[in-house]
Protein backbone atom coordinates (compact mmCIF):
# COMPACT_ATOMS: atom_id res chain seq x y z
CA UNK A 1 0.00 0.00 0.00
CA UNK A 2 1.19 3.50 -0.88
CA UNK A 3 0.26 5.76 2.03
CA UNK A 4 1.07 9.46 2.28
CA UNK A 5 0.54 11.40 5.49
CA UNK A 6 0.36 15.17 5.08
CA UNK A 7 0.18 17.44 8.11
CA UNK A 8 -1.10 21.02 8.00
CA UNK A 9 -1.08 23.82 10.55
CA UNK A 10 -4.84 24.17 10.76
CA UNK A 11 -8.16 23.05 9.22
CA UNK A 12 -8.17 25.89 6.71
CA UNK A 13 -4.82 24.98 5.19
CA UNK A 14 -5.83 21.31 5.18
CA UNK A 15 -9.03 22.17 3.31
CA UNK A 16 -7.17 24.33 0.79
CA UNK A 17 -4.79 21.46 -0.01
CA UNK A 18 -7.62 18.96 -0.45
CA UNK A 19 -9.50 21.39 -2.68
CA UNK A 20 -6.46 21.93 -4.90
CA UNK A 21 -5.79 18.20 -5.20
CA UNK A 22 -9.46 17.40 -5.83
CA UNK A 23 -9.86 19.96 -8.60
CA UNK A 24 -6.71 18.66 -10.28
CA UNK A 25 -8.13 15.13 -10.24
CA UNK A 26 -11.55 15.99 -11.67
CA UNK A 27 -10.02 18.29 -14.31
CA UNK A 28 -8.13 15.30 -15.72
CA UNK A 29 -9.80 12.91 -18.17
CA UNK A 30 -11.69 10.15 -16.32
CA UNK A 31 -10.69 6.55 -16.88
CA UNK A 32 -14.31 5.76 -17.75
CA UNK A 33 -17.29 7.89 -18.76
CA UNK A 34 -17.22 9.91 -15.53
CA UNK A 35 -15.21 10.52 -12.39
CA UNK A 36 -16.88 8.74 -9.47
CA UNK A 37 -16.47 10.57 -6.14
CA UNK A 38 -17.57 9.31 -2.74
CA UNK A 39 -18.12 12.12 -0.24
CA UNK A 40 -17.98 12.10 3.54
CA UNK A 41 -19.71 14.23 6.15
CA UNK A 42 -18.57 16.10 9.24
CA UNK A 43 -17.23 19.52 10.13
CA UNK A 44 -13.95 19.22 8.24
CA UNK A 45 -15.81 17.92 5.20
CA UNK A 46 -17.95 21.06 5.13
CA UNK A 47 -14.79 23.17 5.32
CA UNK A 48 -13.27 21.17 2.45
CA UNK A 49 -16.44 21.43 0.36
CA UNK A 50 -16.54 25.20 0.85
CA UNK A 51 -12.90 25.44 -0.24
CA UNK A 52 -13.66 23.44 -3.38
CA UNK A 53 -16.68 25.59 -4.18
CA UNK A 54 -14.71 28.81 -3.77
CA UNK A 55 -12.12 27.67 -6.32
CA UNK A 56 -14.34 25.71 -8.71
CA UNK A 57 -15.20 28.62 -10.98
CA UNK A 58 -11.53 29.05 -11.89
CA UNK A 59 -10.98 25.34 -12.55
CA UNK A 60 -11.34 23.82 -16.00
CA UNK A 61 -13.74 21.04 -14.99
CA UNK A 62 -16.59 19.54 -16.95
CA UNK A 63 -18.87 18.86 -13.98
CA UNK A 64 -21.26 16.83 -16.11
CA UNK A 65 -18.50 14.18 -16.11
CA UNK A 66 -18.30 14.07 -12.31
CA UNK A 67 -20.67 11.82 -10.39
CA UNK A 68 -21.02 12.18 -6.62
CA UNK A 69 -22.03 9.53 -4.10
CA UNK A 70 -22.14 9.43 -0.31
CA UNK A 71 -20.22 6.94 1.80
CA UNK A 72 -22.97 6.99 4.39
CA UNK A 73 -26.10 8.85 5.38
CA UNK A 74 -28.35 9.37 8.37
CA UNK A 75 -31.84 7.92 7.89
CA UNK A 76 -33.80 11.06 8.71
CA UNK A 77 -36.17 13.48 6.97
CA UNK A 78 -35.09 14.69 3.52
CA UNK A 79 -34.84 18.28 4.74
CA UNK A 80 -32.89 17.50 7.91
CA UNK A 81 -29.67 19.47 8.38
CA UNK A 82 -28.18 16.23 9.74
CA UNK A 83 -28.10 14.72 6.27
CA UNK A 84 -24.65 14.65 4.69
CA UNK A 85 -26.30 15.34 1.34
CA UNK A 86 -27.85 18.60 2.52
CA UNK A 87 -24.58 19.78 4.05
CA UNK A 88 -22.69 18.94 0.86
CA UNK A 89 -25.28 20.57 -1.39
CA UNK A 90 -25.22 23.80 0.58
CA UNK A 91 -21.45 23.96 0.86
CA UNK A 92 -20.50 22.77 -2.63
CA UNK A 93 -22.67 20.62 -4.85
CA UNK A 94 -25.35 23.17 -5.74
CA UNK A 95 -22.64 25.46 -7.12
CA UNK A 96 -21.20 22.86 -9.52
CA UNK A 97 -23.11 23.14 -12.81
CA UNK A 98 -24.15 19.81 -14.27
CA UNK A 99 -22.71 17.65 -11.50
CA UNK A 100 -24.51 14.32 -11.03
CA UNK A 101 -25.50 13.69 -7.41
CA UNK A 102 -26.88 10.43 -6.04
CA UNK A 103 -28.46 10.76 -2.61
CA UNK A 104 -29.29 7.94 -0.22
CA UNK A 105 -33.07 7.71 0.30
CA UNK A 106 -34.57 9.43 3.34
CA UNK A 107 -37.50 8.46 5.55
CA UNK A 108 -39.64 10.55 3.19
CA UNK A 109 -38.74 8.20 0.35
CA UNK A 110 -38.95 4.73 1.94
CA UNK A 111 -40.35 3.26 5.13
CA UNK A 112 -37.31 1.50 6.61
CA UNK A 113 -33.56 1.96 6.74
CA UNK A 114 -33.13 -1.47 5.14
CA UNK A 115 -35.24 -0.34 2.18
CA UNK A 116 -33.03 2.74 1.92
CA UNK A 117 -29.90 0.58 1.91
CA UNK A 118 -31.34 -1.75 -0.72
CA UNK A 119 -32.44 1.13 -2.95
CA UNK A 120 -29.04 2.82 -2.74
CA UNK A 121 -27.27 -0.43 -3.59
CA UNK A 122 -29.50 -0.80 -6.63
CA UNK A 123 -28.60 2.73 -7.75
CA UNK A 124 -24.89 2.04 -7.33
CA UNK A 125 -25.28 -1.06 -9.48
CA UNK A 126 -27.31 0.64 -12.20
CA UNK A 127 -25.67 4.08 -12.33
CA UNK A 128 -22.14 3.50 -11.06
CA UNK A 129 -19.10 2.37 -12.98
CA UNK A 130 -17.87 -0.18 -10.44
CA UNK A 131 -15.43 1.92 -8.45
CA UNK A 132 -14.43 5.40 -7.29
CA UNK A 133 -11.82 7.78 -8.63
CA UNK A 134 -11.59 9.23 -5.12
CA UNK A 135 -13.34 8.13 -1.93
CA UNK A 136 -13.16 10.63 0.93
CA UNK A 137 -13.52 9.76 4.61
CA UNK A 138 -13.68 11.43 7.95
CA UNK A 139 -12.58 9.61 11.08
CA UNK A 140 -14.46 9.38 14.35
CA UNK A 141 -12.71 9.56 17.74
CA UNK A 142 -13.58 5.86 18.05
CA UNK A 143 -11.92 5.09 14.71
CA UNK A 144 -15.12 4.67 12.70
CA UNK A 145 -15.38 5.58 9.04
CA UNK A 146 -18.58 6.12 7.06
CA UNK A 147 -21.14 4.45 9.39
CA UNK A 148 -18.97 1.40 10.08
CA UNK A 149 -18.52 1.36 13.84
CA UNK A 150 -16.17 -0.57 16.17
CA UNK A 151 -17.44 -4.01 17.09
CA UNK A 152 -20.45 -3.93 14.76
CA UNK A 153 -21.34 -6.78 12.41
CA UNK A 154 -21.26 -4.37 9.46
CA UNK A 155 -17.46 -4.46 9.57
CA UNK A 156 -17.50 -8.03 8.29
CA UNK A 157 -20.23 -7.86 5.65
CA UNK A 158 -19.13 -9.27 2.30
CA UNK A 159 -20.82 -9.58 -1.07
CA UNK A 160 -22.90 -6.45 -0.43
CA UNK A 161 -22.68 -2.82 -1.47
CA UNK A 162 -24.54 -1.33 1.48
CA UNK A 163 -25.50 -2.08 5.06
CA UNK A 164 -28.36 -0.76 7.18
CA UNK A 165 -27.09 0.37 10.58
CA UNK A 166 -29.83 0.13 13.22
CA UNK A 167 -27.91 1.11 16.33
CA UNK A 168 -25.33 3.77 15.69
CA UNK A 169 -23.48 4.80 18.87
CA UNK A 170 -23.92 8.36 17.66
CA UNK A 171 -27.43 9.73 17.06
CA UNK A 172 -29.43 9.31 14.96
CA UNK A 173 -29.31 5.53 15.40
CA UNK A 174 -30.40 4.49 11.89
CA UNK A 175 -28.01 5.00 8.99
CA UNK A 176 -27.03 3.59 5.61
CA UNK A 177 -23.39 2.93 4.82
CA UNK A 178 -21.38 1.59 1.94
CA UNK A 179 -19.46 -1.53 2.94
CA UNK A 180 -15.71 -1.98 2.98
CA UNK A 181 -16.10 -4.16 -0.08
CA UNK A 182 -17.79 -1.35 -2.01
CA UNK A 183 -15.38 1.32 -0.75
CA UNK A 184 -12.26 -0.68 -1.57
CA UNK A 185 -13.30 -2.20 -4.90
CA UNK A 186 -11.57 -0.55 -7.86
CA UNK A 187 -11.06 2.67 -5.89
CA UNK A 188 -8.24 4.77 -7.27
CA UNK A 189 -7.54 6.87 -4.19
CA UNK A 190 -8.79 7.02 -0.62
CA UNK A 191 -8.45 10.36 1.15
CA UNK A 192 -8.83 10.76 4.91
CA UNK A 193 -9.73 14.25 6.11
CA UNK A 194 -9.11 14.52 9.85
CA UNK A 195 -9.00 17.56 12.11
CA UNK A 196 -8.90 18.03 15.87
CA UNK A 197 -7.04 16.70 18.89
CA UNK A 198 -9.98 14.46 19.84
CA UNK A 199 -9.18 12.41 16.70
CA UNK A 200 -5.44 12.05 17.43
CA UNK A 201 -5.63 8.70 19.24
CA UNK A 202 -7.78 7.19 16.48
CA UNK A 203 -5.37 8.48 13.82
CA UNK A 204 -2.45 6.86 15.63
CA UNK A 205 -4.29 3.52 15.88
CA UNK A 206 -5.36 3.64 12.24
CA UNK A 207 -1.81 4.25 11.05
CA UNK A 208 -0.07 1.86 13.44
CA UNK A 209 1.78 -1.13 12.05
CA UNK A 210 -0.57 -3.48 13.87
CA UNK A 211 -4.17 -3.32 15.03
CA UNK A 212 -7.65 -4.67 14.40
CA UNK A 213 -10.53 -3.52 12.23
CA UNK A 214 -12.92 -4.31 15.08
CA UNK A 215 -11.17 -1.78 17.29
CA UNK A 216 -10.37 0.77 14.57
CA UNK A 217 -12.61 0.39 11.50
CA UNK A 218 -10.50 2.79 9.43
CA UNK A 219 -8.00 -0.06 9.10
CA UNK A 220 -10.54 -1.84 6.89
CA UNK A 221 -9.95 0.62 4.06
CA UNK A 222 -7.22 -0.96 1.97
CA UNK A 223 -6.92 0.94 -1.30
CA UNK A 224 -3.40 0.86 -2.71
CA UNK A 225 -3.25 4.67 -2.76
CA UNK A 226 -4.15 6.46 0.47
CA UNK A 227 -3.56 10.05 1.51
CA UNK A 228 -4.14 11.26 5.05
CA UNK A 229 -4.78 15.00 5.30
CA UNK A 230 -4.31 15.88 8.97
CA UNK A 231 -4.12 19.12 10.87
CA UNK A 232 -1.39 19.35 13.51
CA UNK A 233 -3.83 18.54 16.31
CA UNK A 234 -5.03 15.33 14.68
CA UNK A 235 -1.43 14.31 14.00
CA UNK A 236 -0.21 15.07 17.52
CA UNK A 237 0.05 11.43 18.66
CA UNK A 238 1.91 10.10 15.64
CA UNK A 239 5.46 9.04 16.36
Amino acid sequence: MSREVRVFDDPASLAAAVASDFLAVVASPPAGPVHEIALTGGTIAVTVHEAIASSAADADVDWSRVQFWFGDERFVEATSPDRNANQAREAMLDSLPGAIVHEIPSIDDVETVQEAADAYAATVRSEGTGGFTVAMFGLGPDGHVASLFPGHDSLHVTDAITVAELDSPKPPPERVSLTFEALNRQTGQQWFLVSGEEKAEAVARALADEGSVDETPARGLTCENQTWYLDSAAASKLS
